[in-house]
């Protein structure tokens, strides 16, 4: 089978907005075959509604995103170079163009800097970070003799969605809790893409993060999530991580082709460092698949399967039948885990004042409540497994 990059030029028409290390565009695209705006684009990059494209003499506008630390800041008028290929297959982040560069105006080399860990590694836009365990860091020291995080709670979910939830779920129960998140290279690759991220930093919610694999433009780098949980708790200072992958998750539709099955990996990395691993079981009332309904068969395989190490599986107390189909589903997952349930009243309230949108697979709060009050139940079980300082 051919891999193929559908790429495109173009011209930049306007900045639609801005967040840290990205830049989001209008874009006049004039080489190249069609492009499409479609509307499954994720949520925590804001791209829940459908771009708007017009047409002007055979060229299209679209919607484009350009990480500025590797690109360099597009201004209006600028040429650009894209890749096209998530766009117009209409995949579920094709919401956007990715800007690949501005050729008529590259950014400034950077200054010499220590560091040698390539992420994106032999693709066409690697880029080299310093690495919090590597040898150049003034960390190594420290992570290098690390053996464990100090029974340090320890929140899993398979969804990137569920992050916002989680914080929620964590700061009702320990409003002074520094929570750090660790993401996973599942999704998306540049934390940039997260807009939750951004909005969650901004509001003081998330005190950090800290990118692990292929995974780059954290607070922290790191090579395994092993050392971005040590990074976590003994660099920054957390009292609870967050471990998921990023915006974008990849699914096959099967039981093991899916980027989220990492989630009981991460459970396994928690328990050999000593740490209290929380897993945040997915859930759904409103999903149409019926294999995501009530509890998903992504959160069986992961913790029931994937999952070797015990870990305290929340399942919300959630009302009637639906409830009582939830704790029915988590059930065999005792023969392993933990199974724990946490009351979810005042979460909801809590997760409507939240400054971020919540929106999980284009589901709203009130369109999906039991996958964010499960994820708000998870955080809120971990903050009261915070040892006291």
């Amino acid at each position: 089978m051919p891999r193929v990059i559908r790429w495109r030029s173009g011209e930049v028409t306007a900045i639609r907005r801005t967040w840290p290390g990205a830049a989001e565009l209008d874009v006049r695209v004039t080489e190249g075959g069609p492009t499409s705006d479609d509307p499954r684009a994720d949520s925590a990059v804001g791209t829940g509604q459908r771009a708007q494209g017009s047409e002007e003499n055979g060229d299209r506008t679209c919607r484009a995103l350009a990480y500025t630390d590797l690109v360099g800041r597009p201004e209006k008028g600028d040429r650009v170079l894209l890749n096209t290929t998530a766009l117009d297959m209409g995949l579920g982040t094709g919401g956007y163009a990715m800007v690949v560069a501005l050729p008529d105006r590259l950014p400034p080399d950077p200054d010499p800097a220590p560091g040698h860990l390539v992420k994106a590694r032999y693709t066409p836009l690697q880029t080299t970070v310093l690495g919090a365990d590597e040898q150049d860091s003034p960390h190594h020291a420290l992570l290098r003799d690390a053996d464990g995080v100090d029974g340090m709670p320890v929140v899993t979910a398979d969804l990137h969605s569920a992050l916002p939830a989680i914080l929620a779920g964590v700061h009702d129960s320990g409003p002074e809790a520094r929570v750090v998140y660790v993401m996973l290279d599942g999704g998306a690759l540049p934390a940039a893409f997260s807009r939750s991220v951004a909005g969650l930093r901004e509001a003081g919610l998330l005190a950090a993060t800290v990118t692990v694999g292929q995974a780059f433009g954290g607070d922290l780098e790191t090579v395994t999530v092993h050392t971005g949980l040590l990074a976590a708790r003994h660099i920054l200072g957390a009292d609870v991580a967050i471990v998921t992958q990023g915006p974008g998750n990849l699914g096959t539709g099967t039981p093991w082709g899916f980027s989220g099955v990492a989630a009981g990996e991460a459970v396994n990395a928690a328990a050999a460092l000593g740490g209290h691993a929380v897993a945040a079981l997915r859930v759904s009332e409103a999903d149409p698949r019926e294999r995501h309904r009530g509890v998903s068969h992504h959160s069986l395989t992961a913790y029931g399967r994937v999952a070797l190490a015990p870990a305290d599986v929340v399942v919300p107390q959630l009302p009637g039948a639906f409830g009582t189909r939830v704790r029915s589903q988590a059930a065999p997952l005792a023969e392993r885990h933990l199974v724990v349930e946490v009351p979810v009243d005042g979460l909801r309230q809590t997760l409507k004042d939240l400054p971020v949108h919540l929106s999980t697979m284009g589901r709203s709060l009130d369109g999906d409540a039991a996958y964010f009050l499960a994820a708000a139940a998870a955080g809120r079980h971990a903050a009261s497994l915070i040892a006291p300082s």
